[in-house]
């Protein structure tokens, strides 16, 4: 008897961490497992992707929530819905927004002109048109300040304060002086910024300008950038040291010591001394991902190793779906050995070896979340 309490318990603690991808198939919505099998039959006429744990589908006109088992876990009653963040989710009843918990309880927050998503534990309040922060308990972070908050990268946000720039944590901390011009996304306690007519680059809040620079792009996940400099691009390293000359027309973030360049309106990708390690004969090119594939173009798109070899053969587009605008980046590679494609007028998610999970195309398909 305590095994099989323990096994349903283990079957769904499974069933809540899997992730699902929202497919469409015949005019109906379900979510689609990576088995290449359904969680959850299409059934429904509207319905959006998973997001911390719950899913918003829509049934006789109204919206509610289900689990990735397809549960009932909010009864639907709302004429519109967004998305769950650190248990709270915004919602429209009786022609108001209203904040909700996952018992569908209506939460009290603060005053505010509108209601923004939380994400990763923070949400937007504008009063008097100054933007401050609030956490999931409705408790101000940081009191409405700024004249701007982007939306947090990790757990940085760029704020702006007449006209200036800076950097705050999820805690509402100053980490970046509002004194810029403009300003990057913060990665590794550095980000790049104009000063004036100077670009440079913010480490430990302060600005060293880097001589000739008129552009420089965000840090992603490699110590390095890349810069623009008498027209032509190279790659800066964290300190504003070039690693690579400026001598491309277009590049993308470095990625495992291998990025894309254009050179001549064709893309290859180099080492970090700026070396070609595979030389530039594609359309087009992405950077490479985790699984050690990277997106190249020959009129349609495949997939190509870190030595170059196209391991799936230019046949398909990878363009985003766009079912939903939830998600702000778009990932066009593959993402946990699997990647999202497009082949003639169906979507489908394809292997690492070009197998097509479950050998299921859809009329649409959203990536795997949960």
């Amino acid at each position: 008897m305590k095994n099989a309490a323990f096994l349903l318990v283990l079957f769904f603690q499974f069933v809540g961490a899997q992730e699902l991808a929202l497919v469409k198939q015949d005019g109906k919505f379900g979510y689609l497992a990576k088995s290449g099998e359904f969680a959850i039959k299409p059934t429904f006429k509207e319905a959006e992707s998973f997001s911390d744990g719950l899913a918003g589908v829509q049934e006789n006109g109204k919206w509610g929530f289900i689990d990735p088992s397809g549960k009932w876990i909010i009864e639907p009653s709302f004429s519109k819905v967004k998305f769950f963040d650190s248990g709270v989710c915004i919602v429209e009843k009786d022609k108001q927004w209203v904040y909700i918990n996952k018992k569908g309880e209506v939460l009290k927050v603060p005053s505010s002109d509108k209601l923004f998503d939380f994400e990763g534990g923070v949400a937007f309040i504008r009063q008097n048109n100054k933007v401050g922060l609030i956490n999931p308990k409705g408790e101000i972070v940081l009191q409405p300040t700024y004249d701007i908050i982007k939306p947090f990268d990790g757990d940085f946000a760029r704020v702006k304060n007449n006209d200036k720039w800076g950097i705050i944590d999820k805690k509402g901390k100053l980490v970046v002086n509002t004194e810029y011009d403009e300003i990057g996304d913060f990665f590794k306690n550095t980000t790049w910024a104009r000063k004036g007519e100077n670009f440079g680059l913010v480490t430990a809040n302060n600005f060293t300008a880097i001589e000739g620079v008129d552009k420089i792009w965000d840090f992603n996940t490699e110590d390095n950038t890349f810069a623009r400099k008498g027209g032509k691009i190279g790659f800066i390293d964290l300190k504003g040291n070039w690693i690579i000359e400026p001598k491309f027309k277009k590049v993308k973030a470095f990625y495992k010591n291998l990025a894309p360049v254009d050179e001549n309106g064709k893309w290859g990708y180099v080492n970090v001394k700026g070396e070609y390690v595979i030389q530039p004969t594609y359309d087009d090119a992405e950077v490479f991902g985790p699984d050690g594939l990277a997106p190249v173009k020959e009129k349609k798109w495949g997939f190509i190793d870190v030595a170059g070899k196209l391991v799936i053969p230019t046949k398909y587009d990878i363009t985003a779906a766009s079912l939903t605008s939830m998600f702000k980046k778009t990932d066009k590679g593959f993402i946990n050995g699997l990647a999202r494609v497009k082949s003639g007028d169906q979507w489908g998610f394809i292997k690492t070896n070009g197998e097509v999970l479950g050998g299921k195309w859809f009329k649409n398909a959203e990536l795997f979340k949960k």
